[in-house]
């Protein structure tokens, strides 16, 4: 191992790493705890055609500052 190498590696939810990519183009953000925002709540996707997936895994909400956009939710589907 190099020694500028870290020996300790930090484990961070999908909210949290997109509050670091954000905040390298200076945007405020804030992750929040998964199921807790109202955008959460209810279907993701529409049941109305056919080629949407029906599996779909909420991966939390980041809350942002100082933008026209609330709450971007982050979902994986397939």
């Amino acid at each position: 191992m190099h020694d500028a190498e870290q020996e300790t590696f930090v484990l961070k939810t999908m909210p949290e790493q997109f509050c670091e990519l954000l905040e390298k183009i200076g945007i405020q953000a804030q992750a929040k705890e998964i199921a807790t925002d109202e955008a959460e709540k209810g279907d993701y996707y529409s049941r109305h055609f056919t080629q949407t997936p029906r599996m779909v895994t909420n991966k939390g909400c980041v809350d942002l500052q100082g933008t026209s956009i609330d709450v971007v939710h982050i979902i994986q589907k397939g």
